[in-house]
């Protein structure tokens, strides 16, 4: 018979990484699977830059040693902790070196399917393969949740795709694209595509296109820093709040909870991209897409501007920048039986403050725990935290301890 872990980790981004680190550090019993960083190395746009920070852009080990830092300065690659974007190639290869030094044990296989048993799990791989553990963690990010807007979904798949597809943009070049959204991932894609020689257009809800602002010249004074504190979310006290204080956030009620998740940050692109777009991409701003349809080899979009006008724009092919929402049903591993065991609000787990669903030893991360946690969840930022307290939490509810040649071989990682 196999042996039943402690722990089974779903997911190899920042967050099933970092937990996997402090588990491999703690000497739990455990397997992790997934492809590492596959959200950025397969759906993300080749020449991006990150949005967050520099020293918001770290993974979490026991000792808090192997930061983008630490990388970039054993690799002789420009780094400042705000000044200088994060290049998606330096974090992706960060990311990597993480996994292979921190979590040498992961094992690049999908999980197909989580039934309970008695004592805890069923997993099974997508190679057939059957694993049991105690306990699961879903640290899936992303990659599952794509939203694509009513109004675009009868359009065939050659047409219109979400922007999670748009890796390589070589096979754009020349062509009449029209991006849809406001935020990070739409200015982006509107700079590269620009960049790359396909004729963009920019089209958006909003009336104003929004930018981080660039870091100031000089250290910001004691009373700047004060009004404005930096957090690894953006700068305020609000979002200092939610990164510092993630489980006073859990505390609140859960309508309010909800609805900050919903508003905090509005959608902007990093300071970067601003002298990218403007002046350089044309845009249609305060429209929406009424109606989509195929026509002459491209779309005809069907617009709406806010003084209820209407126009047509017609393009060869649209990128829904549209953004990500969890849903649980778009889990298949997570079958209709263990589903209907999951209490939960807006198709998202409502969870415990240790990260544990309603069914136990369930346990959710990342963006899938935002609504509990605060927006940190939704940022790589919030990894720190999430493997900190849940591995905690693990080590005493499963009373792991510790063993020698774990802990020498953490510290020798240093």
């Amino acid at each position: 018979m196999s042996s039943i872990e402690d722990v089974i980790v779903i997911g190899a981004g920042p967050y099933g990484l970092s937990i996997g680190a402090h588990l491999h550090g703690m000497g739990a019993r455990f397997r992790i699977f997934g492809t590492p960083m596959y959200t950025w190395r397969h759906q993300m746009p080749k020449g991006m830059l990150l949005k967050s920070d520099g020293f918001a852009s770290n993974l979490s080990d026991p000792q808090a040693c192997f930061t983008l830092k630490h990388f970039c300065d054993q690799n002789r690659i420009p780094y400042d902790d705000t000044r200088i974007p994060v290049a998606l190639n330096d974090f992706i290869n960060y990311g990597i070196a993480f996994q292979r030094r921190f979590v040498p044990q992961l094992e690049d296989r999908q999980v197909v399917d989580v039934v309970p048993e008695p004592g805890g799990f069923r997993v099974t791989l997508d190679n057939g393969e059957v694993a049991h553990s105690k306990t699961v963690v879903v640290a899936v990010g992303i990659t599952h949740f794509q939203n694509l807007p009513a109004s675009l979904s009868q359009l065939p798949p050659e047409l219109v795709v979400h922007s999670s597809t748009m890796q390589d943009l070589e096979p754009l070049r020349g062509k009449d694209v029209t991006v849809l959204g406001a935020g990070a991932s739409a200015l982006d894609l509107s700079a590269l595509l620009h960049e790359g020689g396909a004729k963009v257009t920019l089209l958006a809800r909003t009336t104003e296109l929004l930018f981080h602002d660039p870091p100031p010249a000089k250290p910001r004074s004691k009373f700047s820093r004060l009004r404005h504190p930096p957090s690894g979310i953006g700068p305020g006290w609000r979002s200092r709040f939610y990164t510092d204080a993630p489980l006073l956030f859990h505390r609140l009620p859960q309508k309010l909870r909800l609805k900050i998740v919903k508003s905090h940050l509005h959608p902007a692109a990093g300071w970067p991209m601003k002298e990218r777009v403007i002046g350089r991409v044309p845009t249609l701003l305060g429209c929406s897409v009424q109606q989509a349809v195929p026509q002459n080899g491209g779309v005809r979009l069907d617009l709406v501007r806010g003084d209820g006008t209407t126009a047509e724009h017609w393009t060869e092919q649209v990128i829904a920048c549209t953004g990500y929402k969890v849903d649980l049903r778009l889990l298949t591993f997570l079958g209709g039986e263990l589903l209907s065991r999951i209490d939960g609000v807006e198709h998202t787990p409502i969870l415990s403050s240790d990260f544990q669903s309603s069914v136990p030893g369930l346990y959710f991360v990342g963006v899938t725990a935002a609504n509990s946690f605060g927006p940190v969840l939704r940022f790589a930022f919030g990894s720190e935290f999430a493997a900190r307290h849940l591995v905690k939490h693990m080590a005493h509810s499963l009373n792991i301890r510790t063993t020698p040649d774990r802990a020498a071989a953490s510290v020798s990682a240093r």
